[in-house]
């Protein structure tokens, strides 16, 4: 069994559409990082770095619960404890890791920058300095989610197969409205997403926590 401490976030979404996709038995629980319950020290013990998602394993190495912190990390481990989507040749696997890693470093904090521009800067912050957050993460967004339409113009998915990078892009290119932009601008993106939302898995993992 695996505990997952996770919210309505596509940080947390990504990892449970995996723990769908895998088919892992897990319980759900809810981290109300409005109130600031990741900062609860049991939260905590699990997470050093007190964010969400984070899982217990139950079932870890050699029998034992292990926790795993960082959207990355579990996916990675996840996958290698499914022996499943990290691809089934090097190359595939490199490929997995490098869009994995644009991702995870890349895509999703620059995502972050621009939700908070867009929707949590203070107040006495000024027009001028606002202005030129928005501009400045929104046009970074706008070249990473290229950076993906220029690979998917050419393959279904990131890696030649279907791997955790998609899985781990999904939930970000899901709220592109919120966030502001459209996929008509990302041909290949676009004709990725609609095929990824046809899938079982990412259909219920995006609905975790109901």
């Amino acid at each position: 069994m695996i505990d997952l401490y996770t919210t309505s976030t596509p940080n947390g979404r990504k990892v449970s559409i995996l723990l769908e996709e895998c088919g892992f038995e897990y319980t759900t629980h809810v981290i109300n990082i409005q109130t600031g319950e990741q900062r609860d020290p049991k939260f905590r013990a699990i997470n050093p770095n007190m964010k969400i998602p984070a899982i217990v394993d139950q079932d870890g190495p050699a029998g034992n619960p292990v926790r795993v912190f960082e959207s990355g990390a579990i996916l990675q481990y996840l996958a290698d404890k499914s022996g499943r989507f990290m691809g089934n040749d090097a190359i595939t696997r490199l490929e997995c890791q490098q869009w994995l890693s644009l991702v995870v470093t890349g895509l999703a904090p620059t995502i972050v920058q621009v939700f908070y521009w867009l929707h949590h800067a203070p107040n006495e912050t000024s027009e001028e300095i606002t202005a030129f957050g928005r501009e400045r993460y929104s046009e970074e967004m706008k070249r990473l989610v290229g950076v993906l339409d220029f690979r998917l113009r050419e393959y279904e998915y990131l890696a030649k197969t279907y791997t955790i990078a998609d899985m781990a892009a999904f939930p970000w290119i899901a709220r592109h409205e919120f966030f502001g932009f459209s996929l008509d601008d990302f041909v290949g993106v676009r004709n990725w997403y609609n095929r990824l939302s046809k899938r079982a898995a990412i259909q219920r993992g995006m609905n975790v926590p109901s």
